[in-house]
């Protein structure tokens, strides 16, 4: 067990002082041992302690840039159990911290001296091929999702990293490679199970608490936590996809000729563009291309982005689904260091793709990388105001990515990605993808939900008027 700190000694990172059992409340008073065994038998689940052999592990997420100390980590097996934690956390006064997959890059799934409830065993994927719907549970990752749907021929829009969390990725709005032609991941929500702040039990679509439907499509963790999705699924099994690299000193010319061939590209495509480092350490620029229809039709339609300039590298191919989502695994490594920044932007202009070519240019880290990412399509048809996601009219989204393993080096990774996000803004759109950030000031927040910021924020007071769940892109409660 770590020892407790001397009264009056420095904490690190907001650090709550460590009780002998590890666990207090909001004002640093220890909750007794036996509230917590009490707490801990009428689980099904576990709970899992300072003391505890595997509490290391239980409180590490992927960005090792986050070291903060949990008084307790409860890993529920259903909704019941997620009740009863959240019931103890509000008897106790404890902050609360709510993990799903923990690929979040801030690290809100952790806290230091609350208790963390992590969804981590409720994994369950549920698939009703002839209604093409699939019920997920909160800690289920995209791979889960993946592995289950594509026996059947169908998929779920999510994201692009199989290791990243449904629920976080979900409640945040949720962008990956069939974006342009079923939208965000928010957008294929047909309802949710949801445990509130007063540890009710709710069911949510739109004819049973439309109001907090709307809400929990894009307004994040603000509003309880979500046990349990029923998502909306479409057919696709096999996608056509893959990289195609080029030498850095091309960037300017790929980028901008990917800005003009995606302006008239078929919703069935979505790309990306990426400017990174090759594992054998060559600066490049990366197009990545994902086809979601015909095979046919996609060889022609993709053609002409294979057929630009000399490629150092082709690699698209007709390929499962799941190894799409997949591919991009190995560039984000557990235990790596991130920082990462990103806005919208009006519009890829000439003079904003040599900003931020310039800046990739910069990077010092192999593991760093600069990615463009265009939504327009299915996403962009959906109103502002229909959905809690407010970002649907910017078409390109730019993320500075920083990535690195030497605790040493964390100021000059953290600066860079700053620098290059301040020389975005003459070029943004004031929006911002909150998933894609590791820190945000109440004013990001504000502009990230855009126009439905104050209906948020009533919702806020309806639901949550304690703001109980305040580890997230938090949405201050209306006066």
């Amino acid at each position: 067990m770590r020892p407790a700190r001397k009264k009056g000694a420095e904490r690190k990172n907001g650090e709550h002082a460590m009780s002998t059992t590890g666990l207090v409340n909001r004002s640093g008073i220890a909750i007794a041992a036996d509230a917590i065994d009490a707490f801990a038998a009428g689980l099904a689940g576990r709970v899992i302690r300072p003391a505890d052999a595997d509490y290391d592990s239980a409180r590490r997420i992927w960005n090792a840039t986050i070291d903060r100390h949990p008084g307790l980590v409860v890993r529920p097996l259903g909704t019941a159990d997620v009740i009863a934690a959240v019931t103890f956390a509000r008897q106790h006064d404890l902050l609360v911290a709510v993990r799903g997959g923990g690929h979040n890059v801030a690290g809100r799934g952790l806290c230091d001296g609350g208790l963390v409830v992590d969804l981590s065993l409720m994994r369950g994927v549920l698939v009703d091929a002839a209604s093409r719907t699939v019920r997920v549970q909160g800690g289920a990752t995209l791979g889960d999702v993946d592995r289950e749907t594509h026996l059947h021929g169908l998929a779920v829009p999510t994201g692009v990293v199989s290791r990243t969390g449904i629920a976080g990725l979900t409640l945040g709005g949720g962008v990956g490679w069939l974006v342009r032609k079923h939208g965000f991941t928010c957008d294929n929500v047909l309802a949710f199970e949801l445990v509130d702040a007063s540890g009710e039990h709710r069911t949510v679509s739109a004819t049973e608490h439309p109001d907090l439907f709307w809400a929990l499509r894009g307004g994040g963790g603000n509003f309880g936590i979500v046990t349990s999705f029923t998502f909306e699924a479409h057919p696709v099994k096999t996608v056509l996809g893959g990289l195609i690299v080029h030498a850095r000193d091309q960037a300017g010319a790929v980028l901008r000729y990917y800005r003009d061939f995606m302006k008239t590209a078929p919703l069935e495509l979505t790309a990306y563009a990426a400017l990174l480092t090759t594992p054998d350490g060559h600066p490049a620029v990366a197009v990545i291309p994902c086809w979601c229809g015909d095979m046919a039709e996609g060889e022609r339609a993709v053609a002409p982005l294979r057929q630009f300039g000399s490629p150092l590298m082709d690699a698209v191919q007709p390929m499962p689904f799941p190894v799409m989502q997949s591919m991009l695994d190995d560039a984000f490594q557990d235990g790596t260091r991130n920082y990462w920044k990103s806005t919208f932007v009006k519009a890829l202009d000439d003079d904003a793709i040599d900003t931020l070519v310039g800046h990739a240019n910069r990077m010092t880290s192999p593991l760093s990388a600069v990615v463009v990412e265009f939504y327009a399509g299915a996403a962009s048809a959906v109103g502002p105001a229909e959905t809690a996601f407010a970002q649907r009219q910017a078409e390109y989204d730019i993320g500075f990515m920083a990535q690195w393993t030497d605790p040493a080096e964390d100021a000059t990774h953290t600066a860079w990605a700053r620098a290059a996000w301040d020389a975005m803004q003459p070029f943004s759109s004031g929006g911002f993808l909150l998933n894609f950030l590791s820190e945000e000031s109440p004013d990001v927040i504000r502009a990230a939900f855009g126009s439905n910021y104050d209906r948020l924020a009533e919702l806020k007071r309806k639901y949550d008027p304690t703001n109980f769940f305040s580890l997230n892109q938090n949405i201050k409660t209306a006066a």
